[in-house]
């Protein structure tokens, strides 16, 4: 029997940070959803789930009156087309966008009809505010992912989400948007680019991983995209995040949403490739570096794709004293990692020999 209080749906639960979470949670009831189980042997009820498919939102409904959990946690979300094997655009949008739409009116349909959720949480992204900011933005800055579908798509379903909070009855929405995930079992578009690893899954890309040839991180001419700067959050202090909202008491339905970052000042790319040992290709302009871009993506060696640029080119900070005031004397036990710290940890000795990596429909940032 489950204890709808302790009872938490998860989507998305086979990604990088769902795994991060579970841990997070012994004295919680869980109810997973994703394409797959997640690889963890902690206990948990799992579910199948597409959020592609039109039928999910009444699958979600049937499975929050049945379990009556009063939390929801949405993290399912296609982030990198070689990870997820989801190349079509439209597929990726009806996931991303229409399959956030399908767990908030999920939620909305349940507790209009004797339902109970108390808490609806969202994984929005820094990417949603675009790819180059005139300053280190607050959570009231007008969102302007574009180029990426990744950035576009989180931009939408950010701005699905805030539209339906009103409607979801007597249940908080938290809406966090965090900066570049990092950390030894983190591979994303940047980590990858200063791992200099070529992730692409390419007859070319596995011969140069099983020979140990790393790719070059191309950047156009100029001191500017060496000083651009860049914050990270590692991962675990996400999870640590959302295990305490989770906890944390209610008293009246709000709608929160913070900027997720560690502590810390940001980095330039400099330091950054310094961290990491990281070997850098300067190219004439960003048009170069497109343009490479798109050859090693069309080989199959890199996992980047050329959309990606503006966002290992461009700055994009966040102001995150919203986040310090919410969890105010906790704000040191949930966030442990410094930016600069959590950048080091990407590149542990466990990190560069390949940690595995969720193969999921599932947000990894």
């Amino acid at each position: 029997m489950f204890d709808p209080a302790q009872t938490v749906l998860i989507t998305g639960i086979a990604g990088n940070l769902g795994a991060r979470l579970l841990p997070q949670l012994p004295d919680w009831q869980i109810v997973g959803l994703d394409l797959k189980p997640p690889d963890v042997a902690l206990p948990l009820r799992f579910e199948p789930l597409d959020l592609g498919e039109e039928a999910s939102c009444w699958r979600l409904v049937e499975l929050l009156r049945e379990t009556q959990a009063e939390t929801v946690v949405h993290l399912a979300f296609v982030i990198d087309p070689v990870r997820t094997g989801v190349f079509d655009l439209d597929r990726m949008w009806r996931i991303n966008v229409a399959g956030t739409a399908r767990v908030a009116e999920a939620i909305a349909l349940v507790n209009r009809t004797g339902g109970n959720v108390k808490k609806f949480v969202f994984l929005s992204s820094v990417s949603a505010y675009g790819s180059d900011l005139p300053r280190a933005v607050t959570e009231d800055f007008p969102l302007g992912g574009h180029t990426l579908p990744y950035a576009v798509h989180k931009r939408e379903s950010d701005n699905v989400v805030r539209a339906r909070a009103g409607s979801l009855g007597d249940c908080s929405t938290y809406i966090l948007r965090p900066h570049i995930f990092a950390g030894a079992s983190m591979q994303n578009y940047l980590i990858a680019i200063l791992r200099n690893t070529p992730y692409g899954e390419g007859r070319l890309g596995r011969w140069l991983r099983r020979r140990g040839i790393r790719l070059p991180a191309l950047l156009p001419f100029g001191r500017k995209y060496l000083e651009t700067r860049f914050q990270f959050v590692h991962v675990d202090d996400v999870a640590r995040l959302i295990a305490f909202i989770l906890r944390r008491r209610e008293t009246k339905p709000e709608v929160v949403v913070l900027n997720v970052a560690g502590s810390g000042e940001p980095l330039s790319f400099r330091r950054c490739a310094q961290i990491g040992g990281t070997k850098v290709l300067r190219l004439p302009g960003h048009i170069g570096c497109r343009y490479a871009l798109r050859l090693v993506w069309n080989l199959g060696i890199s996992c980047v794709p050329p959309e990606a640029e503006p966002y290992f080119t461009g700055s994009y900070c966040m102001d995150t004293s919203r986040l310090r005031e919410f969890l105010g004397n906790d704000y040191e036990n949930v966030i442990r990692y410094t930016i600069e710290a959590a950048l080091a940890d990407s590149f542990t000795v466990t990190a560069q020999a390949g940690a595995p990596v969720a193969q999921t429909v599932a947000a990894g940032q």
